[in-house]
């Protein structure tokens, strides 16, 4: 209930949706067979996903809250089958504590408002390892099942929530379950692997969609760190057991070795993204909850860890008020879309640099409906990508300089962006036939007037400037 609540709060964001979620809503809005062509050239990972958002957008409309209330629900099942973990492994109380800290995570805040994939993943692991728990301790057949098909579910809506396995045979060969429970766990997982591999060997094609990925994020990385150091520190309070597996064999392995074996990777490919391993989370419930369980059992004198947890409390405050603003997403294509159109005037061209920024204004097509995208040679749908397919550069110049008025959607200041021909041809002809008037700063992105050299900018007709 505590993480229903805190995922409605606020969910809609004061009406804005990022990059990612414009992404899903579009996708989820085309019929099946345009999502079953589209995400065989690009978002393969995310098929399943997509399949479901288009079937709960049939049901309930294609709104903000019909994008976001899955992973609310998804969050909240995650948060009670952290309860049920504690419960199990430690006690009422230590799973009470443990479903009361999860929801407090600013990163399950976070992506508890996410229209994206991770809190269902989050959910499917949580209860898969549940599955796992209460499996080793009454084995059966039906529950082996459960638990693969939990495990092969999460890993068609994120294919790195396979890694969650490996957590899971640390956790049974620390545990010394018996053989023929060892045996018939690596059935359920090879058999859960082996369904993944078919739509991992494809989406390997795919894999320029994460070159954006570079060496981890500090800022992610010590997140991380500092929940593994906390965890590792409250997994020296005893724990009494309840089970062949403890709550530290359990929790220790899934909140550390997801996030390592991305980083040891990282050398090869830089994969490592703290919402790819946003179940590791529950690793830091369970032996947080714990931890908490161990200290009340001893009489708290003084003053100080009263002030300590009334301190970790305030400080949620601001973060998580924080996180229901535009502000706490990479981008905002709402605004971006209402800058263009505040920005331009019917008949201007449009140019987005780089191309693949199309998906910033697609969620709202009235706001460029009036508008010649310079670029274009077949949309989104008709060409089942995510952001059309553009012109040979050539082309492009060519038609940038039978306008008088562009109006460009491009990065933010310092961000990177995409280098090829007709990124190029963009910039250069830009640069030699047109010069900068007006540029609106919003979320994630710069929406940027130019006028051709023999053009006066706006307010420019008698001296004056409209430079922002």
């Amino acid at each position: 209930m505590v993480t229903l609540a805190l995922g409605l709060w606020g969910i809609r964001r004061k009406n804005s949706m990022w990059g990612d979620e414009s992404v899903t809503y579009q996708l989820a809005h085309r019929s099946l067979a345009h999502i079953w062509r589209t995400v065989q050239h690009v978002d393969l990972v995310h098929a399943l996903y997509y399949t479901l958002m288009h079937g709960l957008f049939r049901l309930f409309g294609g709104e903000l809250l019909t994008l976001r209330l899955p992973s609310v629900v998804a969050m909240s099942l995650a948060a009670a089958g952290v309860g049920l973990l504690g419960h199990r492994l430690a006690g009422p109380r230590a799973g009470l504590l443990a479903g009361l800290v999860f929801p407090l995570i600013p990163q399950i805040q976070l992506y508890a408002q996410e229209g994206r994939s991770y809190a269902m993943v989050c959910a499917l692991v949580t209860w898969s390892t549940y599955l796992l728990v209460r499996t080793v301790s009454r084995p059966s057949l039906v529950r082996w099942c459960a638990y693969g098909l939990a495990i092969l579910l999460a890993g068609l809506l994120h294919e790195f929530a396979i890694l969650a396995v490996a957590a899971h045979s640390v956790t049974l060969l620390v545990s010394g379950v018996p053989r023929f429970v060892m045996r018939a766990w690596t059935v359920a997982a090879w058999g859960a692997a082996a369904g993944l591999l078919p739509p991992a060997v494809f989406s390997a094609g795919q894999s320029g969609q994460v070159a954006w990925i570079a060496w981890p994020d500090p800022v992610q990385l010590l997140g991380l760190l500092a929940m593994a150091v906390v965890g590792v520190w409250c997994a020296r309070s005893p724990v009494a057991g309840r089970g062949p597996i403890s709550l530290v064999a359990l929790a220790v392995p899934i909140l550390i070795l997801p996030g390592l074996l991305l980083l040891l990777f990282a050398p090869i490919k830089p994969l490592f993204v703290d919402r790819y391993v946003l179940y590791s989370t529950i690793g830091f419930a369970l032996l947080l909850g714990a931890g908490i369980d161990h200290a009340c059992r001893r009489p708290l004198t003084g003053w100080a860890p009263w002030a300590v947890a009334a301190a970790v409390l305030a400080s949620l405050v601001p973060v998580s008020m924080h996180l229901r603003t535009p502000e706490s997403r990479h981008d905002d294509v709402i605004a971006i879309g209402h800058a263009v159109r505040q920005s331009a005037r019917p008949g201007d061209g449009l140019l987005y640099l780089s191309g693949r920024h199309r998906v910033w204004t697609q969620a709202r097509p009235q706001d460029t409906r009036e508008l010649t995208d310079l670029a274009l040679a077949r949309d989104a749908m008709s060409s089942d990508t995510l952001s059309g397919t553009e012109l040979p550069a050539q082309e492009i110049a060519h038609r940038m300089q039978s306008f008088r008025r562009i109006v460009a959607v491009r990065d933010a200041a310092g961000a990177h962006s995409d280098i090829n021909a007709q990124e190029l041809a963009k910039r250069l002809t830009l640069d030699r036939y047109f010069r900068e008037c007006t540029t609106k700063n919003v979320t994630g992105a710069r929406v940027t007037v130019y006028t051709r050299n023999d053009v006066p900018c706006p307010g420019q007709e008698s001296g004056g400037t409209d430079q922002q």
